[in-house]
């Protein structure tokens, strides 16, 4: 019996010496514990593709080559990124149909967060230049301002903000998405930049920091990913 007691007495001993210590470990560090940050699914989409080459530049290059090019640089720094898993809707010259809304359907279908497709822009006015994103839910508009802002201050382009537009990437995907047209490739002087490695990277780092300012921004408001 004595025994009994004196093992019962050792384990309420012990659980106190173990809750003493946590709650010594934790003014000590002034950290508590934190739930871990759930991983973050980012769908980036390289606009156009195979028979579709998009808008043509002024040096005669196709857009589908430009966005492909950006995407790739973009996936490789996500993929530095231990809180974020990254997917293409295409990793090479493939020709993706319109009429088959995939782009959208897998993004829906990943259960992705996020959705961004990058462009190229165009125009008959040659002169004209600028940077801008566009989106079509509401619950998009932080996210294309986020990434707007970051992606025009990597440019040096001007800034022509952020707008709702009826494009079917935007639009049927479920996820807050953005559809991002880094320059004007039919401005010269804008294309020959457009092309550059030097170019490309500061586009490509400046989406990831849109990103990871738009997640910061709804955790600090206590959404967190939860919000999606």
């Amino acid at each position: 019996m004595k025994k009994q007691i004196l093992f019962v007495i050792l384990i309420i001993v012990s659980i106190c010496i173990l809750s003493a210590y946590v709650n010594t470990n934790e003014v000590s560090t002034g950290e508590s514990y934190k739930e871990p940050t759930p991983i973050l699914k980012v769908v980036i989409d390289a606009g156009h593709g195979g028979q579709d080459v998009g808008a043509i530049g002024d040096s005669g290059q196709y857009e589908k080559n430009f966005t492909l090019s950006v995407a790739k640089k973009v996936v490789n720094l996500i993929e530095q990124e231990p809180q974020i898993q990254v997917y293409m809707t295409r990793a090479d010259d493939s020709f993706i149909s319109q009429e088959s809304r995939y782009r959208p359907k897998y993004a829906n279908k990943l259960n992705a967060d996020l959705f961004i497709s990058i462009h190229g822009n165009t125009f008959s006015d040659s002169n004209v230049s600028g940077t801008e994103t566009f989106y079509y839910h509401e619950n998009s508009q932080t996210f294309a301002k986020a990434i707007q802002k970051h992606v025009a201050e990597a440019t040096g382009f001007k800034d022509r903000g952020t707008t709702k537009k009826d494009l079917f990437v935007v639009k049927d995907t479920k996820m807050p998405s953005a559809l991002i047209e880094v320059g004007y490739l039919t401005n010269p002087q804008d294309e020959s930049k457009m092309w550059t490695d030097d170019f490309q990277n500061r586009v490509s780092a400046s989406i990831v920091e849109g990103i990871k300012d738009y997640r910061a921004e709804l955790e600090k408001q206590d959404h967190g990913i939860w919000f999606f």
